[in-house]
C-alpha cells in the first residue's frame, strides 16, 4: 500500500540566507546573492564573480573536530540538515525508529578544495604528508555519510551525482523510498562547494558561466536577451520528507506533499541540452502524479541563465505542456541565488514548498528584455501572490540528466 509522502522539515545555506525567513525575505526582495569572489585571487580570470556564502562558520552547528574532517560541501549538508531537522521538530534518535530514517544527499562534483588542498600537498612535500582524511573528505557520498554518523539515521543511505539534477534526483528518491514503505522518514537534497580555482577555471573554460564582473548583481538574468552564461553559487538545500502516517503521529507540520517524480536521459550530447529529454522528463513526472497537465500551476526552472540552456527549456515546456505552457508561470530563483549545481535541485525544491505555503511566486530579477525565443511567463523582476495547488521544480544536468518533481498544496 504506497504512502502520501509530505515535506515537514526545510534548511537552506545559501548566500541568500541561512535560515527560512531570511532567505525568503531576500527571493521576495528580488535580492542578488552574487558579488566578487573573495575567498581567493581571481584577478586573472574571465569570471570573477559568484554567490558565494561569506559568513558561513561550521562552529555554529557542530564542534571544531568535526568540522576540521569535513569538506566545505559536507559542512554545508550537515547544516542544513541539522536546520532542516529543528525546523521539522524531530530528533531521530528520540521522536522516531532510526532504521526507518534514511539520507539520500547527492553532490555534483564533491570535494573539489579539498582535492586542491591535498594534490598541492602531495606536489610540495610529497605523498607521506596527504592527509588520511583526504578521500574521506573528498567523496561525495560524505554528505550523506556524515548527516547519518551525526543524526544517527540508520535507514537507506545513498548518494546520486547526476551534476546539475543532482539534488532533484535525490528528492525523487527520497519520495519514492517512503512511498515503497522503506523508510518513515527521508533526509534529502543537495549540497555543492565549487567555488574554487579549479572549479571556477573549469567552468571558465567552458565558457558557460557569466563575464559581467562590474555588475554581479545583474548578472544572472535567465530568459533574458543580453544573459551570457550562468553564474556559480554554493550552498545546500535539505527537505525531511515523512510519510503522511509518520507526520501526523507526531503532529508535524506539513508544508505539502510530493506528488510525482519524473527522470529522463537526452542521449544528446555533453553539455547541449535536448529539449526531447526536458519534455519527456516533465510529462513523466505528471503522469506519475496522476494528474493532467493542466493542473501545473508554476514551474521553477532550471532557467541558468545561459543562451542554449534557457532556450531549450522554454522549448521544453512548450512541447510538454501544448498551449497550458502560455497559462503557467514560470522563474527562475537562480537569478537570485546563483546556481548552486548539484544543491540547486535541493534549493529550488525548499523554494517551491515555501511558495505554496506563503501563496507567493518568487519572481525572475534582471529580466529586463526578455528574449523573444523565451515567450512564456517568467514573473518578471516582482513577487506573485497565487492561490498555488500544484507546482514543478525542473533540474538538468550535464551528460543529458533530466529530473522533475512535482508538489502540491496539503489536504488533509
Amino acid at each position: 500500500m504506497k504512502q502520501r509522502v509530505v515535506i515537514t522539515g526545510l534548511g537552506v545555506m545559501s548566500a541568500l540566507g541561512r535560515d527560512l525567513e531570511t532567505f525568503w525575505g531576500n527571493l521576495l526582495a528580488g535580492k542578488s546573492g552574487v558579488s566578487a569572489i573573495e575567498s581567493f585571487d581571481v584577478s586573472e580570470y574571465p569570471t570573477r564573480i559568484a554567490a558565494e556564502i561569506k559568513d558561513f562558520n561550521p562552529e555554529d552547528y557542530f564542534d571544531k573536530k568535526e568540522a576540521r574532517r569535513m569538506d566545505r560541501f559536507v559542512q554545508f549538508a550537515v547544516a542544513a540538515t541539522i536546520t532542516a531537522l529543528k525546523d521539522a521538530g524531530l530528533n531521530v534518535k528520540e521522536d522516531t525508529d532510526p532504521e526507518r530514517v534514511g539520507v539520500y544527499v547527492g553532490s555534483g562534483i564533491g570535494g573539489l578544495s579539498t582535492w586542491e588542498e591535498q594534490h598541492k600537498i602531495l606536489l610540495e612535500k610529497g605523498p607521506k604528508r596527504v592527509s588520511p582524511f583526504f578521500i574521506p573528505m573528498m567523496i561525495a557520498n560524505m554528505a550523506s555519510g556524515q548527516i547519518s554518523m551525526i543524526t544517527g539515521a540508520k535507514g537507506p543511505n545513498s548518494t546520486a551525482v547526476t551534476a546539475c539534477a543532482t539534488g532533484t534526483h535525490s528528492i525523487g528518491d527520497a519520495f519514492k523510498t517512503i512511498l515503497h514503505g522503506d523508510a518513515d522518514v527521508m533526509i534529502c537534497g543537495g549540497a555543492e562547494a565549487t567555488i574554487s580555482p579549479t572549479g571556477v577555471a573549469g567552468f571558465c573554460a567552458l565558457r558557460a558561466m557569466s563575464t559581467r564582473n562590474d555588475e554581479p548583481e545583474k548578472a544572472s538574468r535567465p530568459f533574458d536577451t543580453d544573459r551570457d552564461g550562468f553564474v556559480m553559487g554554493e550552498g545546500a538545500g535539505i527537505l525531511i520528507l515523512e510519510s503522511l502516517e509518520h507526520a501526523q503521529k507526531r503532529g508535524a507540520r506539513i508544508y505539502g506533499e510530493v506528488i510525482g517524480y519524473g527522470m529522463s536521459g537526452d542521449a544528446h550530447h555533453m553539455t547541449d541540452p535536448d529539449p526531447d529529454g526536458a519534455a519527456r522528463c516533465m510529462v513523466k513526472a505528471v503522469k506519475d502524479a496522476g494528474i493532467p497537465l493542466e493542473a501545473i500551476d508554476y514551474i521553477n526552472a532550471h532557467g541558468t541563465s545561459t543562451p542554449i540552456g534557457d532556450k531549450s527549456e522554454t522549448a521544453a515546456i512548450k512541447q510538454a505542456f501544448g498551449e497550458h505552457a502560455y497559462k503557467l508561470a514560470v522563474s527562475s530563483t537562480k537569478s537570485m541565488t546563483g546556481h548552486l549545481l548539484g544543491a540547486a535541485g535541493g534549493v529550488e525544491a525548499l523554494i517551491c514548498a515555501l511558495a505554496l505555503k506563503h501563496g507567493v511566486i518568487p519572481p525572475t530579477i534582471n529580466l529586463d528584455n526578455q528574449d523573444p525565443e523565451c515567450d512564456l511567463d517568467y514573473v518578471p523582476n516582482t513577487p506573485r501572490p497565487s492561490d498555488l495547488r500544484i507546482v514543478m521544480s525542473n533540474s538538468f544536468g550535464f551528460g543529458g540528466h533530466n529530473a522533475t518533481v512535482i508538489l502540491q498544496k496539503y489536504e488533509a
